[in-house]
C-alpha cells in the first residue's frame, strides 16, 4: 500500500527543500490554529508530510517509519477543509495527519498487520473504536507506523523496530542506534516530522521507550481509559494505546480525543503551566543505581530542577517485589497473549489463514523469511499455557494486584504522601545489531505496567547526540496531574532538539 503511493510522493517531494523544516517544526497549537483561522489548509498540511516522508522516510536517511499510507489521506483532507469552509469545526484535531501503529485495526484498503506475514492481508471492514473517535475528532489517519513486529512479543532477543514486512527502523538522531520498541515507528515519524502526531501500544515500555529514545514525548495511559478493541493484542491486563507527541499539550490533547473510561469529562489540556512543582512530593526509587552515570548526571540535572522549582524530594523508597513481579509479569503475558491472540484471530478476514496460535507456528515455520533473523521463542511458549481459569495465571494476578498496586505504587503513594514518582526512562540508545537484538541494559516502565497504571515520559536532555527521557508515574487515573507535571518540567528545560539524521556518532 505504502508503494502504491510512492509514485505520488516522490512527485512531491521534488517541491521540497532538503530536509526543509517549516511546518515539522511548528507545534500542535500552532498548527491547529492555523487549520482553524484557515492560513492552513488540511490538504496543504497533509501533502507536506507526504512529500517529508517520501524524503525522509523512502529516501534520504530511509528512516523505515512508516509501512502502510493511507491512500486515501488526500480525499479526507479535502472533505475536512469543505466541512471547515462551511463553519463546521470539529475541534482540535481537526485537519491534523495523525500516524498509528500498525496493530491497530483500520479500515480498508490499509491492511492491519503487527508487521508480520502471516497478517499481511488482515484487512478489515470495521476500524477499531480508537480509529473511529479519531476520525470523528477531525484527525487524517496518514498512514500506519512500522513496530517491532507482534509488539515485541515474538523472540527474546530481537531487534527493536525490525518487522517482517516493514524491516528495520532507524532512530533519526544517530540512524545506526536502536528507535526502541515497539512503537518504534510512531515515535520516529512524529521526532521526524513524518506527522504531527501519533498513536502507540504499549505492554510494558513499548510507548515511553521508544519516545525517549527519539525525543518526544509519550503518554502511556491507565489500562482500560482508552479502548483496546480492535488493537491487536498481548495483554488485557497491561496493553495500552496512548498518544505521542513532540510536546505535551500536543500528546495532551490527542489523549483528550481517545479516552473512553473516564470517569467524568476531563480536558488534560487544562490547569497547564510552569507553578506545577510547587509544593509537590516527588520520589525516586531506589533502584536507580541500574542506569549507568551518563544518565544519573542528566537526572541529578533534572531533580534539582524540580527543587529549584519548589518540589520536594524523596530519595530512596523502594518498590516492593521487584523480581518477583517480573516473574508473574512474564506467566500473565503469556497466558493472555494465548487467549487474547486467538481471539483476535478469529475475526480475521477469511483470507487470513492462521486462526490461532498453533497455526501462526506452523505459518512461521512453513516461511522461514519470518524467522530469518529471530526465532518465535515467546509465541511458542504462550502456545504451551492453558487457559485463563488456571491457578498459576489467577496466582500470578494476585501477586500483581498486592504487591504492584495495593502495597505498591498506591501504598507508598498514601504512606509518604507522594504526588509521584520519578526515574530516568532509558539509556543512550545502542547500536542496531539485527543478529544478536537488542542490548537493552536499564529500564523504568515495569511498575507502572505491571500495576496498569500511567505513565508519561518527557525529553530530559542529551548523552553525545542520544535523546534521554524522564518518566512520571503515579496512581490509577493520574493522568492529569502526571501531565501537569510534565508539562512544567518540558517548560522549564526545553530539554528538546530536532534530530539531524546523523549517520553514526563521531569519537
Amino acid at each position: 500500500m505504502k508503494k502504491s503511493l510512492l509514485a505520488l510522493t516522490t512527485c512531491l517531494a521534488l517541491a521540497l527543500p532538503a530536509y526543509s523544516q517549516s511546518l515539522a517544526d511548528l507545534t500542535t497549537l500552532e498548527v491547529q490554529t492555523k487549520i482553524q483561522n484557515q492560513t492552513l489548509s488540511a490538504t496543504q498540511l497533509t501533502e507536506f508530510y507526504l512529500k517529508r516522508i517520501a524524503q525522509l522516510d523512502d529516501s534520504g536517511p530511509m528512516l523505515n517509519a512508516v509501512i502502510t499510507l493511507n491512500p486515501n489521506a488526500l480525499q479526507d483532507a479535502k472533505k475536512l477543509d469543505n466541512e471547515l469552509l462551511a463553519g463546521k469545526y470539529r475541534g482540535p484535531l481537526h485537519g491534523l495527519p495523525i500516524i498509528v501503529k500498525d496493530n491497530i485495526d483500520t479500515r480498508a484498503p490499509m491492511a492491519t498487520t503487527a508487521g508480520a506475514l502471516a497478517l499481511q492481508h488482515n484487512v478489515k471492514t470495521q476500524a477499531a473504536p480508537l480509529i473511529i473517535q479519531l476520525e470523528q475528532a477531525g484527525a487524517i489517519i496518514l498512514g500506519k507506523a512500522n513496530l517491532s513486529e507482534w509488539a515485541n512479543f515474538k523472540s527474546s532477543f530481537s531487534s527493536s523496530g525490525y518487522s517482517t514486512l516493514g524491516g528495520q527502523t532507524k532512530n533519526p538522531y544517530v540512524l545506526d542506534r536502536t528507535p526502541c520498541g515497539s512503537s518504534s515507528g510512531s515515535a520516529v515519524a512524529v521526532s521526524a516530522g513524518l506527522a504531527l502526531l501519533a498513536i502507540g501500544t504499549e505492554t510494558d515500555g513499548s510507548i515511553v521507550c521508544p519516545s525517549a529514545h527519539n525525543g518526544v514525548v509519550g503518554i502511556k495511559p491507565t489500562v482500560g481509559l482508552v479502548s483496546g478493541e480492535g488493537i491487536i493484542p498481548i495483554s488485557h491486563s497491561q496493553d495500552s494505546a496512548g498518544p505521542m507527541a513532540k510536546s505535551v499539550m500536543g500528546a495532551a490533547l490527542l489523549l483528550n480525543a481517545i479516552i473512553t473510561d473516564a470517569k467524568q469529562p476531563i480536558d488534560f489540556t487544562q490547569g497547564l503551566n510552569t507553578a506545577s512543582f510547587k509544593g509537590k512530593r516527588i520520589a525516586i526509587t531506589s533502584h536507580l543505581g541500574q542506569f549507568p552515570p551518563a544518565v544519573q548526571a542528566v537526572f541529578a540535572k533534572a531533580v534539582a530542577t524540580m527543587k529549584a522549582n519548589g518540589a520536594e524530594i524523596i530519595e530512596g523508597l523502594d518498590l516492593p517485589e521487584l523480581e518477583a513481579l517480573g516473574s508473574a509479569e512474564l506467566d500473565i503475558l503469556l497466558y493472555d497473549f494465548k487467549h487474547d491472540l486467538n481471539a483476535y484471530l478469529a475475526t480475521t478476514p477469511e483470507q487470513v489463514k492462521v486462526k490461532n496460535l498453533n497455526q501462526l507456528i506452523q505459518f512461521n515455520q512453513q516461511h522461514p523469511s519470518t524467522i530469518k533473523y529471530f526465532d518465535q521463542y515467546l509465541i511458542e511458549e504462550a502456545a504451551k499455557k492453558g487457559d485463563i481459569t488456571e491457578h498459576r495465571y489467577q496466582e500470578a494476578q494476585a501477586l500483581v494486584k498486592k504487591f504492584a498496586r495495593q502495597q505498591g505504587i498506591d501504598k507508598i503513594i498514601q504512606e509518604h504522601r507522594l504526588d509521584a514518582f520519578i526515574a530516568p526512562t532509558n539509556t543512550p540508545a545502542w547500536s542496531i545489531d539485527i543478529i544478536n537484538g537488542d542490548n537493552f541494559s536499564a529500564s523504568s516502565s515495569s511498575p507502572a505496567a505491571i500495576a496498569g497504571y500511567p505513565s508519561i515520559t518527557v525529553p530530559m536532555g542529551f548523552h553525545h547526540e542520544l535523546p534521554l527521557g524522564i518518566s512520571f508515574f503515579a496512581e490509577a487515573y493520574s493522568e492529569a496531574k502526571l501531565i501537569k507535571l510534565a508539562y512544567a518540567f518540558e517548560q522549564l528545560t526545553n530539554a528538546r532538539k530536532a534530530p539531524e539524521f546523523k549517520a553514526t556518532l563521531t569519537p
